[in-house]
């Protein structure tokens, strides 16, 4: 294994880069993919880095079908292990993700957000909100989802990733986008080997003989045997409650609140401030985990604000989970924008304005 000193290692790199060289560091031991645009660089770097960790499985499969099969082997044995893709590949692997939710499988699985949908373009999107936290495959089922807003937070979330899906032996999903895939900026990396494995006692590893036999599966035949997997499911979605997080900037004494997530929320927090410049009093809100959501964070903000405008890269997706958390109290906005086109500050700002005269706010 390659080690190093225990001190951060600051580096200029780009975000696809990052989060493979974060996966290293957060003690992976297994990647399964496939190539797509715009996270191809992230099996490259991974192959190119692969002799110094001769202890890491790194394998482009035939398919993003038999990637996320490998995962669910790898996963079963108790490894650390990640994949990683792009939009109509996270597609494919909707199925795969769903036998893993079941059999409680942690792993980590990564979209490099494109415009959709269909093949689309290879431009950044985020129009994968609703498969990314309402399931995406069949059944009742939840991701643990991550959404990064700079090429750090995808270095961080690799580890808090890894943690959360291990805690609660759950699939967990950083979702990013090609313009933060492809973004360069300064990095701290954490040192090797710095998130210790949790213990595994439920994989199958070879059958001890002071233990029966560890069988993972999401085949269960029987009804009540499916509705009290569902049950426990269900209870753990309750638990993972208290891992929500999230953003606020100027949120206290603001009129209008933007919510947005990933790059778009970068963009929003400009916004903020041109709005403030021109004596419009505007907060921004950002939901770092998707999944779980910030519910009663946005639900206590509508008691003092009086109205949200939810920007996305999308046709509006996030901005339904904004309307159920405010519950009616006050107006939720829109404006989005899609195809791979990421809105301007500017552009986000004349919306901002156009809320703040109809519910007469005053410079």
């Amino acid at each position: 294994m390659y080690t190093d000193n225990k001190e951060p290692e600051v580096r200029l790199m780009k975000g696809n880069e990052a989060l493979a060289e974060a996966a290293f560091r957060a003690g992976m031991q297994a990647y399964f993919g496939y190539p797509i645009t715009p996270q191809s660089e992230i099996l490259e770097y991974l192959s190119a880095e692969a002799p110094k960790y001769p202890n890491v499985v790194i394998l482009q499969a035939e398919s993003e079908l038999a990637a996320i099969n490998m995962v669910y082997g790898a996963a079963g044995a108790g490894a650390r292990v990640m994949t990683t893709s792009s939009s109509p590949g996270i597609s494919l692997m909707q199925e795969g993700i769903s036998y893993m939710a079941a059999a409680q499988l942690p792993a980590l699985i990564v979209n490099v957000q494109r415009g959709g949908p269909g093949l689309g373009t290879i431009q950044p999107a985020q129009g994968d909100y609703f498969q990314a936290v309402k399931g995406g495959g069949h059944g009742d089922y939840h991701l643990i989802v991550l959404a990064p807003a700079s090429v750090q937070e995808m270095v961080d979330f690799v580890f808090d990733a890894f943690r959360l899906a291990e805690k609660y032996r759950n699939p967990a999903m950083i979702l990013t986008d090609g313009a933060l895939g492809q973004m360069m900026e300064k990095v701290k990396l954490p040192p090797y080997g710095s998130l210790p494995k949790t213990d595994a006692p439920w994989a199958t590893v070879g059958k001890p003989k002071w233990r029966e036999r560890n069988i993972i599966t999401s085949l269960f035949i029987q009804p009540e045997k499916m509705e009290e997997v569902n049950l426990i499911l269900q209870d753990k979605y309750q638990k993972l409650q208290k891992e929500v997080r999230w953003e606020e900037l100027n949120t206290k004494d603001a009129d209008i609140v933007l919510v947005a997530f990933g790059l778009t929320a970068r963009i929003c927090e400009k916004t903020m401030e041109l709005a403030r410049e021109s004596g419009l009093k505007v907060g921004l809100f950002r939901p770092i985990t998707l999944y779980p959501y910030p519910t009663d964070a946005l639900k206590n903000l509508s008691n003092h604000v009086e109205a949200f405008l939810t920007v996305e890269m999308n046709a509006g997706q996030m901005v339904e989970d904004v309307r159920l958390s405010v519950e009616g109290r006050k107006s939720v906005y829109f404006y989005g924008r899609t195809g791979g086109i990421i809105p301007t500050p500017e552009e986000i700002l004349k919306q901002v304005e156009l809320v703040a005269e109809t519910h007469e706010i005053e410079r």
